[in-house]
C-alpha cells in the first residue's frame, strides 16, 4: 500500500511530465491573459512592455490611419496615455483559436478628458487578432469602435 507521500509525489510527477497539449491554455484564457497583460502594462504606463506584445508586421487600426510596427504603435499608445486616457480595461467575450492565430472579440472601456474637462467613460467593440510564434501569441491586428 502506497503512503500518502508516495501518491502525492506519484501525482506531482505525473503532472510534470504530462505533454505540454494536456496543461495548455484554452483559447479564452490565452485571450483573457493577453488582454489582461495589454491593461496591465498601458495602465501602468509600461509602454515599452505594451510594444513587445505586437508582432514587428503588427498593425493597430483606430479611427484615422493605421498604425503599422511595434515602434509607432508605441508611439500611438504613449501619445493617447499624455492626453488623459487610462483606466483602460477590455472584457473578451469571445475567442476562437484556427492553427496559430486567435481571434478575440470582446469590449474595452476607458476613461479620459471629456467635455469642459470632465472625466468621461468611453467605450465600444474590440477585436485583436493573435499568432502564436516562439514568444507566445503575439498581436497581429488590434482595432476598434
Amino acid at each position: 500500500m502506497l503512503t500518502t507521500g508516495q501518491l502525492l509525489g506519484a501525482a506531482l510527477t505525473a503532472c510534470l511530465v504530462l505533454p505540454v497539449s494536456a496543461r495548455a491554455e484554452t483559447p479564452a484564457s490565452a485571450g483573457r491573459s493577453a488582454a489582461e497583460t495589454w491593461d496591465r502594462s498601458y495602465n501602468g504606463g509600461d509602454i515599452e512592455t505594451l510594444g513587445t506584445l505586437y508582432a514587428p508586421d503588427a498593425q493597430v487600426i483606430p479611427k484615422g490611419a493605421a498604425v503599422s510596427g511595434p515602434a509607432d504603435i508605441r508611439k500611438f499608445f504613449s501619445g493617447v496615455k499624455a492626453k488623459g486616457f487610462d483606466d483602460h480595461k477590455i472584457t473578451v467575450q469571445s475567442a476562437r483559436e484556427k492553427g496559430d492565430v486567435l481571434v478575440l472579440s470582446g469590449r474595452w472601456e476607458m476613461n479620459g478628458p471629456g467635455e469642459g474637462g470632465a472625466r468621461k467613460k468611453f467605450e465600444g467593440n474590440w477585436v485583436n487578432v493573435m499568432e502564436r510564434g516562439p514568444e507566445g501569441w503575439r498581436t497581429v491586428l488590434h482595432t476598434w469602435n
